[in-house]
């Protein structure tokens, strides 16, 4: 059996739909179908989850709400009428729409949640009445029918380990179809919750291991996963086939096709991965495995970057012998809830590298402040133009001198990076150089490997 997640673009119109379903008629073995919310139409146009949260906002304000509901509401009512689908069986998504104002939430952040998660839940209620409309057996789901429970904050939800025991109930019939809505889950309390941005994904993988499927196919708009950003480098290669970890580490560097949350349920249920075309459905895409079983040709399987990174240096002589220096550190940044990617250090140095998102002006200047009263660094000084490039490849434990290939190749091209870290595991190497210079480490890397 096999669990299938159709993102939003394989989902935006009446067409893109229908080729989905085309998708799920040509393998029998499809019969779980995770769906997202439909997405743009065309570049202009605005993804229906972004129109659900421009709803929220409009009801926190107290606006009027019938033109947003309306436009809501035809983006399902355009998809419904390719397939015949009668106005009065599309009213129920309406009244949908309509009650969500009046229901009771927690905080103004649950209700968002709710108001996101429809996208989803209308959308998987729609496709189920277009394959019942086509005579099939099908069957829609959702967190609440069978259990999927979260834990978290409302708008970045993490799945309970319950959820699994709830789902191993489920009985799939010969010939049955279930259309489940991605993106989001029931919390104990019995309110929605979703994951991070683009979680359906994170659903799709929770299925996958709660039913014990033989694979999750994850169908997007590309032929699967790229060895490098297509934005920067001109038609890269596309990679055939890669590891859990190495789908990680990408991910968090700026892969996005495929969510690195999502990794997870798959990885502790041990089930493949098949990111495809959903246009292009007999390319063979990209497979995802829990462990290589050969040695790969290429020491390096991909490169990513993201510029959406800050620093904090720190300089202090004989750091390396003060006892619990990092501690106080680590307690200031808890103090203000604040999370750390990186922290690479020498004997007298350290760097603290953040995601800029978690941060204001405000925050920094606190968090220096109270590192400069505790700590009193000689020097300290806070880099605000900070990218990291990931270098990523189980091929690069069985290779020698990738570093002084890398440094070598940066060096032709008069690029100095700020900070170069290879992890314990022997599969990544991290970069950290300034943002306008990111670009270019990434092309001089792939010309090097590729």
């Amino acid at each position: 059996m096999k669990v299938v997640k159709f993102g939003g673009s394989s989902l935006a119109t009446g067409k893109s739909v229908n080729q989905a379903i085309n998708i799920i008629l040509a393998d029998p073995s499809r019969q779980v179908m995770v769906v997202s919310a439909p997405g743009k139409r065309k570049k202009s146009d605005t993804k229906v989850t972004d129109l659900l949260i421009k709803y929220a906002k409009k009801v926190l304000n107290h606006e009027d709400l019938k033109q947003i509901v309306d436009e809501i509401f035809s983006r399902y009512q355009e998809i419904g009428k390719y397939f015949q689908v009668e106005d009065k069986e599309l009213e129920q998504l309406r009244n949908a729409l309509l009650s969500l104002p009046t229901q009771i939430y927690p905080t103004d952040g649950y209700l968002i949640a709710a108001f996101k998660a429809h996208g989803e839940r209308l959308n998987a209620r729609l496709i189920t009445m277009i394959l019942n409309k086509k005579g099939l057996k099908a069957k829609f789901l959702d967190p609440f029918d069978v259990g999927l429970t979260v834990t978290g904050e409302p708008n970045d939800a993490i799945v309970s380990p319950e959820t699994y025991i709830n789902l191993d109930k489920i009985e799939l019939s010969s010939g049955e179809y279930i259309v489940f809505p991605g993106f989001f889950g029931m919390t104990p309390s019995g309110h929605i919750a979703t994951f991070s941005r683009g979680g359906s994904d994170i659903t799709g993988a929770i299925l996958a291991r709660g039913l014990r499927a033989d694979l999750y196919e994850n169908f997007t708009d590309v032929n699967g996963i790229f060895a490098a950003n297509p934005s920067i480098i001109e038609h890269p290669d596309s990679i055939k086939q890669m590891t859990y970890r190495e789908m990680r580490e990408l991910s968090y560097a700026g892969f996005s096709v495929f969510h690195d949350e999502a990794l997870i349920p798959a990885i502790e249920g041990k089930i493949p991965i098949n990111v495809k075309n959903t246009n292009d459905p007999k390319n063979a895409g990209t497979l995802i495995v829990p462990n290589q079983k050969f040695k790969p040709t290429n020491p390096v399987t991909g490169v990513a970057s993201q510029k959406h990174f800050s620093a904090l240096y720190l300089h202090k002589y004989l750091l390396n012998k003060e006892a619990g220096f990092t501690l106080r550190i680590l307690q200031i940044l808890y103090k203000h809830n604040i999370p750390y990617e990186h922290m690479p250090s020498g004997i007298d140095d350290i760097t603290i590298i953040f995601n800029r998102q978690f941060l204001n002006d405000q925050l920094i200047d606190l968090i220096c402040n109270e590192i400069q009263s505790l700590i009193n660094p000689d020097q300290l000084e806070w880099i605000d133009d900070y990218a990291i490039i990931m270098v990523v490849g189980e091929g690069m434990k069985y290779q020698e001198s990738i570093s002084a290939q890398i440094l070598s190749a940066l060096n032709e091209q008069n690029i100095s990076p700020q900070m170069i870290n290879q992890g314990a595991s022997q599969i990544s190497i991290m970069i950290g150089t300034k943002k306008e210079e990111a670009d270019q480490v990434v092309k001089t890397i792939y010309k090097q490997f590729f």
